[in-house]
């Protein structure tokens, strides 16, 4: 997927990338302060919002391919289950009762199959929106901070699950999170937005370890300084 020239304005707010390409079958991180423009950008790439200028050149990669799940999931009213199989309704598939099933098991939602989903916990209504995004395969996923409430154990299970999927399919990922021990863990190449502007792009041992960026410099000073006071 390549970006060429996208803006878009938001109130005060402005994207403005000149270029952005995001390798296929990759896990890219998103990362930058709050109202960098990370989630904008995550949306217009889903076809979410739309842009004033520029284009995004899909590469053969069909829409209805493309998924997204986000911090704060929204639920439909109704069960757990009739949330979780809803992507596969809209595109006629049928769902798989024991795969379903089986996965529902996994990550402990099976005994809340039938409860109304809006009851869940926050952590709990982020599983089940991750597990609404993969259940029917999808070819590019945007995950934006669906990972933050998780419990250490279900993280661990999630990270595991991506693995899984790049294992058999190798799918392109977009990741956004404000934990940078998750996008190093799970991130190939990373992309530092400010202002609502791509101001670097590269592996994630560069951005991290190597720029010469003073704003990408103080983020991740104050993000190390930040897990050296949390140990």
């Amino acid at each position: 997927m390549r970006i060429i020239n996208l803006k878009k304005q938001l109130g005060r707010f402005s994207i403005d990338i000149p270029y952005l390409a995001l390798a296929k079958g990759c896990i890219h991180g998103f990362i930058g302060e709050n109202g960098s423009g990370k989630t904008t950008t995550a949306k217009l790439i889903a076809n979410i919002l739309q842009p004033d200028e520029g284009q995004i050149l899909y590469d053969g990669l069909e829409p209805r391919s493309i998924t997204m799940s986000s911090q704060k999931p929204y639920m439909l009213h109704t069960s757990v289950y009739e949330n979780l199989i809803y992507p596969l309704k809209i595109r006629n598939i049928k769902p798989d009762e024991k795969a379903i099933d089986a996965m529902l098991q996994k990550y402990d939602l099976y005994e809340k199959k039938k409860q109304y989903a809006r009851s869940l916990s926050s952590g709990e209504q982020q599983k089940l929106s991750l597990l609404r995004t993969l259940i029917f395969q999808p070819e590019f996923v945007i995950v934006d901070e669906t990972l933050s409430n998780l419990s250490a154990e279900s993280l661990e299970l999630f990270e595991n699950l991506i693995w899984e999927i790049q294992k058999k399919r190798c799918i392109t990922w977009v990741l956004i999170s404000h934990q940078p021990h998750i996008i190093n863990e799970l991130c190939d190449t990373v992309h530092f937005f400010s202002n609502g502007r791509l101001i670097e792009s590269g592996r994630k041992e560069q951005v991290f370890l190597h720029s010469q960026n003073p704003i990408v410099k103080t983020y991740v000073q104050r993000q190390a300084f930040g897990l050296l006071k949390e140990g």
